[in-house]
């Protein structure tokens, strides 16, 4: 197994809304609702979603919305 393997990959905000195409603050009250992943703090002024988490949510978004005919 190599080491990039075990290495867990960060979205800082800035990155997510472009990933996503929301703003920050779509993002911020999803993530206070409860339909998106919560952050990781990563240190006191640094806070980043997982990258598995989003992809995860983005993956379910997709099938959800296929199953539902849109």
């Amino acid at each position: 197994m190599s080491s990039q393997e075990n290495t867990q990959q960060f979205y800082r905000l800035p990155h997510l809304t472009k990933r996503i195409g929301v703003s920050g603050s779509s993002i911020w009250a999803w993530v206070k609702k409860g339909t998106f992943p919560k952050p990781v703090k990563l240190s006191p002024n640094c806070t980043a979603w997982t990258a598995e988490s989003v992809e995860k949510w983005a993956a379910d978004r997709i099938e959800a919305s296929r199953k539902a005919g849109v």
